[in-house]
């Protein structure tokens, strides 16, 4: 049984959230035991719904199959160590991977900047029956550039327009958009990071890079929240996940995504086949 009610209106942020008033280490509509065994309860209920996700998540790929033109979109933005990964090794993961479609954006190449910033977007929609994932975005084309000063602030300005506009077009083409950004702490990040140095194993995940953009972490917060406050819309809103804790960040997406699926109230096929008369000439064999 989950111990995560009522997520979906707790996290969904507006043209007024103000992410210094989130606490990152907070577990919004957890009603589980303390924090002393809160994390043992929350990856339970984790593998608990991952069931009813994996079930749900088939029926939207077979429908797809045969013709329901509706998909889902999970979009993930964070800074560098907040789950990005784990929620789709963890909560992905627990689904029939022939009906996901996942795909992550690094900088444009030069083929991709030779084009508008939607157009490698375009390129990566989920079809339909599929849930999709972006691993980090087209809001990068908001954040970092806005942030590095890769664009104009004019350039930027249109850009939430344009996302708008953009979304506004998947959702009413049948895609159900669950936006959602991990939101860590610096302090958090911090000892992430040092725990990849500490550890052989995780060296490849650590990029010095990061520790660039720790020095921009106030930069990076107003970004963000300026990118929610102007593009988080009735038709695809923003999800404020705190992440400080990764099995309540992984319970929280899960949830999202159960609630996405389950408002499709999508059916199995009926059999457009005689099913007595197959089982029957099945017996006969």
């Amino acid at each position: 049984m989950s111990h995560l009610r009522g997520v979906e209106p707790l996290l969904r942020a507006g043209d007024d959230v103000d992410l210094a008033a989130v606490d990152t280490a907070s577990t919004p509509g957890f009603d589980g035991p303390g924090k002393g065994s809160g994390k043992k309860e929350g990856e339970k209920s984790l593998a608990a719904g991952a069931g009813e996700l994996a079930e749900l998540q088939e029926k939207l790929y077979v429908n797809g199959l045969l013709g329901d033109r509706r998909r889902v979109l999970l979009v993930l933005q964070a800074m560098d160590t907040a789950g990005k990964s784990g929620v789709v090794g963890h909560v992905v993961g627990s689904v029939n991977p022939y009906g996901v479609h996942i795909a992550s954006f690094k900088a444009p190449t030069a083929q991709e900047e030779a084009h508008d910033f939607l157009w490698r977007i375009r390129k990566q929609l989920p079809e339909p029956g599929m849930l999709g994932v972006f691993d980090r975005s087209h809001y990068e084309d908001v954040l970092v550039q806005k942030v590095r000063r890769f664009s104009t602030p004019e350039v930027i300005e249109a850009r939430y327009g344009q996302i708008v506009e953009f979304e506004n077009q998947l959702v009413a083409d049948g895609t159900t958009v669950v936006k959602v950004m991990l939101h860590i702490s610096q302090g958090e990040q911090k000892k992430r990071l040092a725990a990849r140095l500490d550890d052989p194993t995780k060296h490849w995940k650590f990029n010095p890079g990061d520790l660039d953009d720790r020095v921009l972490w106030p930069a990076f917060m107003e970004a963000y929240q300026i990118a929610i406050r102007r593009t988080s819309t009735d038709a695809a809103p923003w999800y404020v996940v705190p992440a400080d804790r990764k099995w309540y960040a992984r319970l929280a997406v899960q949830q999202l995504l159960l609630d996405a699926l389950g408002d499709l109230r999508q059916d199995w096929p009926a059999a457009d086949y005689d099913v007595a008369a197959q089982k029957k000439r099945l017996a006969a064999e």
